[in-house]
C-alpha cells in the first residue's frame, strides 16, 4: 500500500563527531549520503562500532549532525528545534530497539497505548487501536500480560505494535532480532516485512547479519563510519 504521506529521507555529506575540548574527538560517521526512497526497505549492515546505529539515530531526529544536512522532502530537517523534533518523533518515526524497552509494570496494551496517550489520544480510541496493532502482531491473547510473562519473541513484537500505534510513516528498526534466537528472529523478520508492505511506511533496518540484510529491497554496507563505495542509494 502506497502512502503519499511517506516521505523521501536524505542525508547528505553527513558526518558525526563525540567528545569535547578535553578529549579527542571520536568520528562515528564520516560524509554519508544515503537517500530513503518512499516506502522501501533499507538494511544498513556492518559490524559493530561502524556508525549504523550514528546513522539510524540521525534518521530518527535522535541526534543531530556535526556537518552535511538531513531533508525530507527536500526540506530541511537536522537545525528543527527540539520541541519539533520531538513531535516529528512521535507522531511520524516509530522506533523498535535490540532491547525491547518495555515498561515493566504495564501491561502488554499498556505499553502499545503510550505512544497514544502522549499525543492526548482518548482512551477508548487508544484502547482499540492497541487491541488491533496486538491483533496483527499475533499477541491479543496476550495483551493483559506483563513483560516478565511474555517470551523474547512475544516482547519484540509488543514493541513492534508499539513503534507502529501512531502510524508512524517512517519506521527505524536497530538490531531487532539480536536478543532472539533463530526461530524468533525469523518470525519478527517476517512479521516487520509484512507490516512494512501493509503499511507503506519505509523501513530501515541495522543489522551486523548479512542473511537479515538480504531479506531488503536495498542494502548499504559500512565500515569505519563510511558508507562503502557504491553502497549509497
Amino acid at each position: 500500500m502506497n502512502d503519499p504521506r511517506v516521505p523521501r529521507v536524505a542525508l547528505k555529506g553527513v558526518s558525526k563527531l563525540y567528545g569535547g575540548k578535553e578529549a579527542e574527538p571520536v568520528r562515528a560517521l564520516t560524509d554519508a549520503s544515503l537517500t530513503i526512497e518512499p516506502g522501501s526497505f533499507v538494511a544498513i549492515e556492518g559490524p559493530s562500532g561502524c556508525g549504523k546505529t550514528t546513522m539510524l539515530n540521525l534518521l530518527g531526529l535522535l541526534d543531530t549532525p556535526s556537518s552535511g544536512t538531513i531533508e525530507w522532502d527536500g526540506e530541511r530537517v537536522d537545525g528543527l528545534k527540539e520541541r519539533e523534533r520531538a513531535r516529528r518523533r512521535l507522531t511520524e518515526i516509530g522506533f523498535v530497539f535490540q532491547r525491547f524497552h518495555l515498561i515493566p509494570t504495564m501491561t502488554a496494551q499498556e505499553n502499545v497505548e503510550l505512544p497514544l496517550r502522549a499525543r492526548g489520544i482518548a482512551r477508548r480510541e487508544r484502547a482499540e487501536r492497541a487491541s488491533e496493532l496486538l491483533g496483527q502482531v499475533g499477541l491479543a491473547p496476550r495483551r493483559r500480560a506483563y513483560p516478565h510473562q511474555l517470551s523474547g519473541g512475544e516482547e519484540q513484537r509488543v514493541a513492534i505494535a508499539r513503534a507502529l500505534a501512531n502510524r508512524p510513516r517512517l519506521l527505524l528498526a536497530d538490531e531487532p532480532t539480536g536478543e532472539l534466537d533463530s526461530v524468533n528472529a525469523a518470525q519478527v523478520l517476517a512479521l516487520l516485512t509484512e507490516l512494512h508492505r501493509a503499511t507503506g511506511a519505509s523501513l530501515v533496518l541495522v543489522t551486523h547479519n548479512p542473511a537479515i540484510a538480504a531479506q531488503a529491497g536495498h542494502r548499504v554496507r559500512m565500515a569505519d563510519g563510511r558508507i562503502l563505495p557504491g553502497e549509497a542509494a
